[in-house]
C-alpha cells in the first residue's frame, strides 16, 4: 500500500489514518511459516510542528512451537511502530538507529515500512503456558501430561560437595 505524504509535509493536513492488512503467509522463519492470518495494521501518520511521525499498531498472530515441549502454540501480540519520517537527511551517516525513515518522493510504501519492525518484534522464546514443564531429557515424555518412569540421575561424586551448599 503506497501512502502519499505530501499533504502532511506541506501542512495541508495534520493526520492520515492508516488501516490495512499485510499478508506475510509466505514468510519462512526458522523453517516455519508462522503467519497463518494477515497482520492487521492500524493507526495514523501525524504531522506536528513540521515533524511527521508514524503511530501504528500491528496486530500479529504468530504460530510457532513451544521451546520446552514442542507443542504448536499461537502467540498474539501488538507490535508498535513509532518512527519519524523525513524527506531527506543532511548527514545520513549520523543517524545510527532505525527510528528515522527517509521518503525522498514523499510516498511511503507501508508494507516495506512495517515489514522489518514486525519481523524484529517476533518473540525469541515461545511457551505454550507459563508453567510448561517441557520434555523429559531422557525419554522425551511430555511432562505436562504426566511424569515419566525414568530414574533420577545420581549426582557426579566430584560435584556432590556442592549439594551441601544448597541445603538450608
Amino acid at each position: 500500500m503506497l501512502l502519499d505524504l505530501k499533504p502532511l509535509f506541506s501542512g495541508s493536513r495534520d493526520t492520515l489514518s492508516v488501516e490495512f492488512e499485510m499478508d506475510l503467509s509466505e514468510l519462512n522463519f526458522l523453517g516455519v511459516k508462522p503467519f497463518r492470518s494477515p497482520v492487521a495494521i492500524s493507526g495514523k501518520i501525524v504531522s506536528r510542528a513540521g515533524i511527521v511521525e508514524s503511530q501504528l499498531d500491528c496486530k500479529v498472530s504468530y504460530v510457532g512451537f513451544c521451546d520446552r515441549c514442542l507443542k504448536e502454540t499461537t502467540v498474539n501480540y501488538i507490535a508498535k511502530i513509532n518512527r519519524t519520517i523525513v524527506v531527506s537527511l543532511e548527514d545520513e551517516d549520523s543517524i545510527q538507529n532505525d527510528d528515522v525513515a527517509v521518503v525522498p518522493d514523499m510516498k511511503l510504501d507501508l508494507e516495506d515500512f512495517c515489514y522489518d519492525d514486525i519481523v524484529m518484534s517476533l518473540p525469541t522464546k515461545i511457551l505454550c503456558k507459563a508453567d510448561c514443564r517441557g520434555l523429559c531429557p531422557d525419554c522425551g515424555t511430555d511432562l505436562n501430561l504426566g511424569s515419566c518412569s525414568c530414574q533420577k540421575k545420581e549426582i557426579d561424586p566430584r560435584l556432590a560437595a556442592l549439594t551441601e551448599l544448597l541445603k538450608d
